[in-house]
């Protein structure tokens, strides 16, 4: 990986001639541009796809864009292990809106999200250093977060059922605790009681008690009228969660 400063600074090319050098190495496959100015070499093992892994590209990425990241939603879960079905993109949260990158066959799609420095993340080495990935319990909190960007509700229990054996109950607390709403703790306890690991769950059911939280919705786009209540959560149950049992 390099930077358009830095080619021209090694090679001491006129612009044009840079320029028209960079424009080749990318007909011809070679290198990619996953943000102007930022330039990633493509091996030739990896042509066909036409870049190299996004997971060995992020952490430069992010430096040369100078914003915090983390690696999240399903492609932490994967990450972590529980990817019931692989990720169709690569999943970067951030704390500003960030149009997503398209190299070759990958994707990158950035999340927006604020108070990054607070939220528990864990190092994940790759061939080009170490990255750095949402903890098991901030993925799982994520997930119910931006259930958009995760298959939606029935989807973000299938994984967080595959996730639950990555889980600390007392990582759950703190992670709930770097969040700025007790709401999304309050779904994500009634999930886990949805697929079966309540006793997991007992510390976080203890911290959302404590917090005298107003009942939530299940899903905030949605009604709540006459929604059958979870009293141990304060969650409105206005959606009707299908776990695909083939992910267990």
């Amino acid at each position: 990986m390099f930077t358009r400063k830095e080619a021209s600074a090694a090679l001491g090319l006129s612009e044009g001639a840079l320029k028209n050098a960079l424009w080749r190495l990318s007909k011809a496959g070679r290198v990619v541009s996953p943000r102007r100015g930022f330039y990633v070499i493509v091996p030739p093992e990896y042509r066909t796809a036409g870049s190299i892994p996004p997971s060995w590209i992020i952490r430069d990425l992010m430096a040369y864009l100078g914003r915090p990241y983390y690696v999240g939603l399903l492609s932490a879960a994967a990450l972590h292990g529980a990817a019931h079905q692989p990720p169709h993109e690569f999943q970067v949260i951030t704390d500003r809106p960030l149009r997503a990158v398209e190299m070759g066959q990958a994707r990158i799609l950035f999340v927006k999200k604020a108070h990054l420095k607070r939220v528990p993340t864990v190092g994940v080495k790759t061939p080009t250093g170490e990255i750095l990935v949402s903890s098991p319990e901030t993925t799982a909190l994520d997930l119910v977060r931006y259930p958009e960007h995760a298959g939606f509700l029935s989807n973000v229990a299938t994984v967080l059922k595959e996730l639950a054996e990555r889980l600390n109950p007392q990582a759950l607390v703190r992670a709930a605790e770097a969040e700025e709403e007790v709401a999304y703790a309050q779904r994500l306890g009634y999930l886990l009681d949805r697929v079966g690991h309540a006793s997991l769950a007992a510390p976080l059911a203890e911290w959302v008690h404590a917090k005298a939280p107003r009942v939530t919705p299940l899903r905030p786009d949605r009604p709540i009228a006459g929604a059958p209540r979870a009293i141990r959560w304060r969650v409105a149950v206005n959606e009707v969660i299908e776990v695909d049992q083939t992910g267990a």
